[in-house]
């Protein structure tokens, strides 16, 4: 016989759990079912178990729980070109719905996305709608506190990758500490996060903090931005005293087993499924001479070198502006492997160790930039560990048991059903 009691704590137990609530083992079957309703009225999603072939619907397109909090605000947006709702971007959508938008947050590439990785990106107007827009990627990363003074409330919703060197979430944790010296609310509109299948990688050590790694996290974190920002809230790794005010809008219809296709590219050098899946197992060779292609039509897509190579595939970068205007051996034929696939969910270290076996046996320098590679890896144990010949199995061990950590520690700030286990 079906036992009522036990199927509601089961199920208000998972659900609670997934808002960050713990509940009670001993409960009177009366305010079982008040807490239940709770539950679900708090946890913003039905009691049906959601299957793949629902529907994922972003957090952007949730107006009925964001656009009341809006109302009477002075608002400003940290938006790019994913920051979309349905087919049209969320600045005109939220224009076009009386709200007071203040300023737009220009992050690395820029409001547009057309901007070089790495590129200045400059205060303006956006001549489409007449708001002023603030870089906070370059030298200043936060808006000047006379900015923040004029707001009430500030919205993030941008793509993210879900690696930790993907810059969009150092331009969160800095809004976020902004926001709160200034006691404005920040609101983050979630979306599903392509590499959320899986946490890999080393945790960032302290002291190789920096804007492409500033928490210490795994380098494929499993996090969407909503969860990130929740977990950067908890943990306490605001640079701030005061008590930031966050809003999460989740996304419905997801969970972290899941694969999601982004509808836009969410920078110009990721510009399909392939290359953001390859994207956390090809930027180390960023530190590298190699190129992994930059200027061509498969950027993080192919590897290859103009005097050391493996394998015969022929490409050559040329410049291409808004993507890559100067990119790495430029206009030189080079030869090396396009990759067709990415068949491993996680990250794969084959292509950086062959490479570097090669580079050694012609005498040539591999890192070229150690300390950027460092940078990346958010710690010199990677780099050292390559140099010094250690089989991917041996690296792979040196970082398992942070990982396991790190899964116990992320489970409080989690909205979605996560992973079975730790795919390697």
């Amino acid at each position: 016989m079906l036992d009522l009691g036990a199927l509601i704590q089961f199920s208000l137990g998972h659900k609670l759990n997934r808002i960050g609530i713990t509940m009670k083992k001993s409960i009177s079957p009366i305010s079982m079912v008040i807490t239940f309703i709770i539950g679900i009225f708090l946890s913003g999603c039905t009691l049906h178990s959601f299957t793949e072939n629902d529907e994922i619907i972003v957090g952007a397109q949730r107006i009925s729980s964001y656009l009341p909090l809006l109302s009477g605000k002075k608002v400003a947006l940290v938006v790019n070109q994913t920051s979309r709702v349905n087919n049209q971007h969320l600045v005109d959508f939220l224009q076009q719905r009386g709200v007071d938008i203040q300023f737009i947050f220009a992050p690395e590439h820029g409001f547009r996305g057309d901007h070089d990785a790495g590129e200045k990106v400059t205060n303006s107007i956006d001549s489409q709608t007449g708001i002023p827009l603030v870089s906070i990627y370059g030298k200043s990363k936060k808006p000047s506190n006379e900015i923040m003074a004029e707001l009430d409330v500030i919205i993030f919703d941008i793509q993210d990758v879900g690696v930790r060197f993907y810059t969009y979430i150092s331009s969160m944790h800095y809004m976020m500490e902004a926001a709160s010296d200034a006691d404005v609310e920040f609101i983050v509109l979630d979306r599903p996060n392509p590499n959320g299948m899986y946490v890999d990688g080393p945790i960032l050590e302290t002291e190789f903090r920096s804007f492409v790694g500033m928490h210490p996290i795994p380098l494929v974190h499993g996090l969407t931005v909503g969860e990130l920002a929740r977990m950067i809230k908890g943990e306490q790794w605001l640079q701030t005293k005061k008590e930031l005010n966050l809003t999460v809008i989740p996304v419905q219809n997801y969970s972290h087993q899941q694969s999601y296709s982004l509808p836009v590219k969410p920078s110009p050098n990721l510009p399909n499924d392939l290359a953001i899946a390859l994207y956390s197992s090809l930027a180390f060779f960023e530190a590298t001479p190699i190129s992994i292609g930059r200027g061509t039509p498969y950027p993080f897509q192919v590897i290859g070198h103009d005097k050391v190579s493996l394998g015969d595939y022929p490409f050559m970068p040329i410049s291409t502006p808004g993507a890559a205007t100067s990119p790495k051996l430029m206009d030189t034929q080079l030869k090396g492997t396009r990759l067709l696939s990415a068949t491993n969910v996680g990250i794969n270290l084959d292509y950086l160790l062959a490479w570097h076996n090669e580079f050694s046996q012609q005498k040539q320098l591999f890192f070229s930039r150690a300390t950027f590679m460092d940078k990346l890896a958010g710690t010199d144990k990677l780099r050292k560990a390559v140099e010094q010949g250690q089989t991917e199995r041996k690296i792979r061990q040196s970082w398992q048991q942070g990982l396991n950590d790190f899964i116990d520690q992320r489970k409080p700030y989690l909205l979605y059903e996560d992973f079975i286990e730790n795919r390697r």
